[in-house]
């Protein structure tokens, strides 16, 4: 058994994500992040799955070790070469570790969760995704899923959708934590009208006018379509601007719905707006994105505790979100702090991003409110707390 840490030395925590910097997830952002809040206290490790065959195998992020096992997500027997990569990394990395943080869940848990029984270091898996890293949705993929749910000394949920998820399927409510996603308050801040206009024009955008902006995935349940649709119709009213997508419209990921992306630019194009429809990679510029809309929209029908809706209402940006409740609601005060709609309401959308379009003070009003209730209850400062409280937690008791 990993013996617990003594005196002044730095706990030593392995993160395994299912992507880290450069690839983009939203749990190895968080664990980024934390990463260099906590440099001084925690001695981290990655170690990552990785779909970019050219990424070296071993690397250093933020003076941080990173290991990737590079996997091929197209089908479950071609993920079968990624196994003994998998297990020579695990064999490696764990051997003086004090703590095995995991984010979310995928296939990767199951061989983690055995070496971290073998080799008795206790393990925290945190829970970042409505419905898919749900207990009772990990439980249906098998008995081997089901094990690995047992194996947790602590359970980290982003949001309270994600707490009673995990009691109602019979997790110990001493075994679940509740530690929201958070934001670098730094980096994710407001930016005048003048460097506005000079962040637009270094991103390619018109200095001048109004633009929206998507942050996300191109899948079902994040609905860029609904924006979509509101947005033409704004446009077909004479209600003018750029809608901006930033997000992966084309991946092996299978949330990622490729006919999206081409279905708007015909309809686009067949409207005459085709010049007004941007669509961006995932980017590590994101914050200047942020800091260039006018308004944010987050149509999705399912999230955890989004941390695009998080990082631009720290930008100040006026938000418009559905309303999902134990999600975007602890963090949108309606009419306060952003605006919510129904899900899937194309009609309650259009009309919630014409009226912040239109009424500059409220906007502007909503936006300042926005960064000030994401600095109080949001920031990475508060989330890395979080974490190392929870290492400290499971290591005493180990």
């Amino acid at each position: 058994m990993t013996a617990a840490p003594t005196g002044d030395r730095r706990l030593r925590v392995l993160l395994v994500t299912g992507a880290y910097a450069p690839e983009i997830s939203s749990g190895g952002l968080q664990a980024q992040m934390v990463a260099r809040r906590l440099a001084d206290r925690v001695a981290f490790q990655v170690l990552t799955t990785a779909v970019d065959r050219t990424l070296p195998r071993h690397a250093t992020v933020d003076d941080v070790p990173v290991s990737r096992v590079v996997v091929d997500v197209d089908s479950a027997r071609s993920k079968l070469p990624s196994v003994l990569p998998m297990l020579g990394e695990l064999t490696s990395l764990m051997r003086n570790v004090d703590v095995v943080h995991v984010h979310g869940y995928s296939q990767k848990n199951l061989p983690v969760t055995a070496f971290a029984q073998l080799i008795r270091v206790p393990m925290i898996l945190s829970l970042h995704t409505a419905g898919f890293d749900e207990p009772a949705a990990i439980r249906r993929h098998g008995r081997l899923a089901s094990w690995s749910l047992a194996a947790p000394r602590m359970f980290l949920t982003v949001s309270p959708h994600l707490t009673e998820a995990c009691a109602t399927a019979g997790v110990r409510r001493d075994r679940i934590r509740q530690v929201a996603n958070g934001v670098d308050l730094e980096r994710f801040r407001p930016a005048d009208a003048a460097e506005r206009r000079v962040l637009r024009q270094s991103l390619g955008l018109a200095p001048d006018g109004r633009v929206v902006l998507f942050v996300g995935f191109f899948s079902r349940e994040k609905q860029p379509q609904i924006l979509f649709d509101a947005w033409l119709r704004l446009q077909r009213q004479g209600m003018t601007s750029t809608l901006v997508f930033v997000g992966a419209t084309q991946s092996h990921y299978f949330e990622v719905d490729s006919v999206l992306a081409d279905d708007m630019r015909e309809r686009a194009r067949v409207a005459g707006v085709l010049d007004r429809l941007v669509f961006v990679d995932p980017t590590p510029r994101i914050d200047q994105y942020y800091r260039s809309a006018d308004v944010f929209a987050l149509p999705s029908s399912r999230e955890g505790l989004p941390v695009a809706l998080l990082e631009a209402m720290a930008c100040g940006v006026p938000s418009v979100a559905s309303r999902l409740p134990g999600a975007t609601d602890i963090v949108i005060d309606d009419g306060r702090t952003g605006v919510l709609v129904a899900p899937g309401d194309v009609d309650a959308l259009g009309a919630a991003l014409h009226d912040l379009l239109i009424n500059r003070e409220r906007a502007a009003a909503i936006g300042e409110a926005a960064r000030r209730h994401i600095a109080a209850n949001f920031s990475a400062a508060q989330t890395a707390a979080g974490w190392l409280d929870a290492y400290r937690t499971v290591t005493a008791a180990a």
